[in-house]
């Protein structure tokens, strides 16, 4: 079969890239306390991919960013429709979790460098405004290729039922991982006519926090900065997004014994070369679009939060007899005291696409992988990506039900879940009946 579609297919595909890299001396996220960048060992970008079908377009973009904020993506969301007239709810602006970029969270423990943060929604609507005017005849192709031994289940079961992340040194009590994990990586590429590549979305579920670790001072993309780096070296400029899947309790940390790197820059490359290798072969073997359909939603879903209960206020009362206090530790009892939440209803976005036969969900906060794999399961689509931290954040983690009860990291009140212990089902349940919705209606 050759290698150039015989025909467009009605689609259009244009893609940008915008250095969104901070300055030098920044906070960078994601650890409970403060590391400065002193270095850039890569740029950071803003990456975008305009797709369009007669008068109906969508814009897909991912930051090399820790997460995204609403105020961030609304403001750039503003900006690309006063400029290209692109409708808000077409648009989804999300994040790939990087460990070694800039703040964005007000309610950090580490602080926010403001003129960046200003600058950034102007950064993002450049990416997609240069990317729409770019647009070229496309043919679709859906691909998908299985990996295994990258990523982990970090969470394990204990044999009095609780939950924790990794051992901590209680292999005895260990009786098996908590969950399972998504082996599927998919790609969503762009063929021109002359059989170039255009652009590729790839969405794996696989925690980015590899190159750096609490030790880090410098700036990077980590590895899914070097699954774009290598396949542009392959397919020369094309775009190339990285779609982060429900990776809440998924990491890289191997539960077997290996020589292979285990952290930092050399496992940051191992990890990029071989998922961008996982993509090469699912675009290559991806078949043309059958489906010339172009939609999406955006629905707005509101979640209880957590409301503070004596179990945790027990937990606390713990913790300050302490004399020696952890930064983990001294942060819990502060979310705690100023904890706003009591009561009140979160506004959950959630957005769903139907590209062609594929469909993709948007949602607002690390998702653990069973959620994602729940709406997989029942999806309309032959193919269905989850990009987590999309558009929002409304939680740092989303569990599932049964595991928000059970005290591991990414299930505990107001640390790393904000939301009710359903908030999962009801975000799963929700992007379901959205994707039937646009099915339905094609």
């Amino acid at each position: 079969m050759s290698n150039t579609p015989a025909d467009s297919g009605g689609f259009q595909a244009g893609c940008a890239r915008v250095d969104i890299t901070p300055p030098l001396g920044v906070s960078l996220a994601g650890y409970f306390h403060d590391r400065r960048a002193r270095a850039v060992r890569d740029n950071l970008y803003a990456n975008a991919m305009v797709l369009a079908r007669g008068d109906r377009r969508i814009a897909l973009v991912s930051c090399d960013l820790i997460c995204m904020s609403a105020e961030t993506a609304n403001s750039a969301k503003r900006t690309i429709h006063e400029r290209i007239g692109l409708s808000p709810d077409c648009i989804l602006i999300c994040a790939t979790h990087t460990h070694t970029g800039p703040e964005l969270r007000d309610d950090s423990v580490v602080g926010v460098d403001t003129a960046w943060r200003e600058n950034l929604p102007a950064g993002i609507a450049e990416a997609v405004c240069t990317a729409a005017s770019r647009l070229t005849p496309v043919r679709l192709r859906a691909g998908a290729a299985r990996v295994e031994g990258l990523s982990w289940n970090r969470l394990f079961r204990l044999k009095d039922a609780t939950e924790v992340f990794g051992t901590h040194g209680r292999e005895e009590q260990v009786v098996r991982e908590a969950g399972p994990v998504d082996p599927q990586l998919q790609t969503l590429s762009a063929v021109a006519e002359d059989g170039s590549l255009v652009g590729v979305l790839v969405n794996f579920a696989l925690h980015p926090d590899v190159i750096g670790g609490g030790g880090a001072d410098f700036i990077s993309a980590d590895w899914p900065g070097e699954l774009a780096r290598t396949l542009r070296a392959v397919y020369g400029q094309a775009g190339a997004l990285f779609l982060q899947g429900a990776a809440g309790d998924i990491n890289h940390v191997s539960h077997v014994p290996t020589r292979l790197p285990v952290g930092g820059p050399a496992k940051a490359v191992q990890l990029g070369r071989a998922l961008a290798g996982a993509a090469m072969t699912a675009m290559e073997r991806g078949e043309p679009m059958t489906s010339d359909a172009l939609d999406a939603k955006l629905e707005h879903l509101p979640v209880p939060y957590y409301t503070r209960d004596e179990r945790l206020a027990r937990e606390v009362a713990t913790l300050r007899k302490k004399t020696n206090l952890t930064d983990f530790e001294r942060y819990i009892i502060e979310r705690f005291e100023s904890w706003p939440h009591d009561g009140r209803t979160a506004d959950v976005p959630i957005q769903v696409f139907r590209i062609g036969d594929m469909g993709l969900v948007g949602l607002p906060a690390e998702i653990f992988v069973r959620i994602g794999l729940d709406i997989k399961d029942f999806s309309p689509a032959k193919q269905t990506m989850i990009a987590e931290l999309a558009n929002a954040r409304v939680s740092t983690y989303v569990p599932t039900g049964d595991q928000a009860r059970r005290g591991a990291y990414g299930a505990k009140p107001i640390l790393s879940r904000w939301l009710d212990a359903d908030a999962g089902r009801r975000m799963a349940d929700a992007a379901q009946r959205l994707l039937w919705e646009l099915w339905e209606k094609s």
